[in-house]
């Protein structure tokens, strides 16, 4: 089957259509095929139905593929033929099917998909919702404005379909770009500003249990006394409560990766000072003797584990058991060394470890690293502060490409803009042509085009600018946990750049009405 499909394509890019679906129809049916090729043959075989002037034979191929795999191509070439059809409502509704069906699958996970989706359509809505709010207030204030400012005012409530469509368009693409541009400094600039002010920005691995006195000697007399070093244990978890686990037990992809890893132990006496208990309890000196851990809530949860269960690591040639006694809550982004599963002193001791440390180190201070180094050629050092130069340097490069890809989303606006002009063309000549017959001038169409169309892009602006100062404040507080400052200059961006950009575009779209005779457009318009 996947053989006659193949021919069937390289039968296509020949222009042999016959041929081709010849063996596209062979290919289907053998039902050999999985549902998703299945999909794309069916849809093969739709293209080429459409190639021969066959819509209806095409529309029931491209239907069949969506009905098996919600195949987004198919969603697309139904819409085509659907609008070509007439049927405007249907191809809305399978060009936005497409949409979710290609951010489904880029996601690669049916949450997040569906988390992308929604977060969308919820986002159109919430810009509809606050067009639709914006231009009913101008409805009542209109009438007490004048000149051009009540004319402007006028057109924008008057066409508010249209007016509607042309803010959620380019607000849309204001929204991203503000995200990008504006949210995403001032999230990197927050974040920092929240790291305590000597946050570690180096780590030292690979110490072993024989130097632990030497290194720590060290580090005190090159003036950074009270540097802590922890042992390390590598294990990796075999069961819980007596049952084995394995990757394939776990749904989530975080949760495979952790069971086929290995752990690194530690034990500790005292709790850290960034870690703190949601549940269970820290051992006493009452526990002596005892194998007892704390683990970390977030792998708790991705993994299962909860108080009182027995866990069972494979570390070396040997298995260790011990029973949870706590679940911590850890400060990761304070630096410094922790571990997602602590034993009591004692339990590990039978094991062989190596020690690991953290520590600030002011700039213009690389010469203790030489020096590090020379007295202690084994250890491994991890330079933070240039990891996280380079995953600053990935992303700006990331999102300087995104701001390319929205700024085709602001384009697209510009095209609904342009658009809504030409619709109603025939409207805004008779209505400039009326005007200029009862007195106005030149300078108050102009005015009141300019009231119009910036009107558009300020609201598009102001509601993209509030969409993104309420994006970086969720993302802030709560899915990285710390405090953000809402940028007021976002406001400015938004509202000044919209403004300007549709009062430029639209002023451009419509220049040829301040130039046209009225008598011309009178005497055209009737004659049509």
């Amino acid at each position: 089957a996947q053989l006659l499909l193949d021919r069937g394509l390289a039968q296509e890019q020949q222009g042999r259509h016959d041929d081709a679906l010849v063996d596209y129809t062979s290919a289907i049916d053998m039902h050999a095929l999985a549902p998703l090729v299945q999909a794309q043959a069916l849809f093969y075989r739709g293209v080429s139905l459409e190639e021969s002037a066959r819509t209806d034979d095409a529309l029931g191929d491209y239907s069949a593929a969506i009905k098996l795999a919600r195949y987004a191509p198919a969603f697309n070439s139904r819409a085509n033929i659907y609008r070509r059809q007439g049927h405007a409502a249907e191809a809305r509704r399978d060009y936005l099917s497409a949409l979710a069906a290609i951010t489904m699958w880029q996601a690669g996970n049916l949450r997040l998909g569906l988390m992308v989706v929604g977060g969308s359509a919820a986002t159109v809505l919430v810009l509809v919702i606050a067009a639709v709010a914006v231009l009913a207030l101008l409805g009542r204030l209109r009438r007490r404005a004048g000149g051009v400012w009540r004319f402007g005012m006028a057109n924008l409530t008057r066409r508010t379909r249209g007016s509607v469509l042309q803010v959620v368009a380019f607000g849309l693409g204001m929204l991203a770009l503000l995200l990008l541009g504006v949210v995403r400094v001032d999230l990197l600039a927050d974040w920092q500003a929240s790291l305590p002010p000597q946050a570690p920005n180096r780590f030292v691995i690979n110490i072993q249990p024989e130097q632990v006195g030497t290194i720590t000697a060290f580090f005190k007399d090159n003036g950074f006394a009270g540097t802590a070093l922890f042992p390390m244990v590598r294990g990796r978890l075999t069961a819980i409560n007596d049952k084995p686990v394995s990757p394939e037990q776990y749904p989530d992809e975080r949760a495979q990766r952790l069971v086929e890893r290995e752990f690194n132990l530690s034990w500790s006496k005292d709790i850290q000072e960034d870690n703190s208990i949601v549940a269970g309890r820290w051992w006493t000196a009452a526990d002596s003797g005892q194998a007892l851990l704390s683990v970390e809530e977030g792998i708790a949860k991705t993994l299962g584990i909860a108080v009182d269960d027995t866990l069972f690591y494979f570390i070396g040639f040997f298995v260790g058991t011990a029973r949870v006694v706590s679940l911590r809550k850890v400060a990761w982004d304070s630096f410094h060394v922790n571990f997602f599963v602590i034993a009591s002193p004692g339990a590990l001791d039978a094991f062989p470890a190596s020690y690991i440390t953290s520590f600030y180190l002011p700039m213009g201070n690389e010469s203790f690293l030489s020096r590090l180094v020379q007295q202690f050629p084994n250890v491994t050092i991890i330079d933070v502060a240039a990891i996280m130069g380079q995953v600053r340097q990935v992303i700006e490069r990331v999102t300087l490409a995104l701001e390319y890809v929205f700024g085709f989303t602001v384009l697209a606006g510009l095209m609904v803009l342009y658009a809504a002009i030409q619709s109603s063309l025939d409207e805004r000549l008779l209505e400039g042509a009326v005007l200029r017959t009862l007195g106005a001038g030149r300078r108050q169409l102009l005015g009141g085009m300019a009231v119009e169309f910036a009107g558009i892009g300020l609201i598009a602006g102001l509601i993209a600018a509030t969409g993104a100062a309420a994006a970086g404040y969720i993302l802030a507080e709560h899915l990285f946990h710390f405090s953000y400052r809402v940028n007021a200059a976002l406001w400015w961006w938004g509202g000044a750049g919209g403004a300007v950009t549709v009062a430029v575009a639209g002023m451009w779209g419509t220049r040829f009405i301040l130039h046209r005779p009225p008598w011309q457009t009178l005497r055209e318009l009737q004659e049509m």
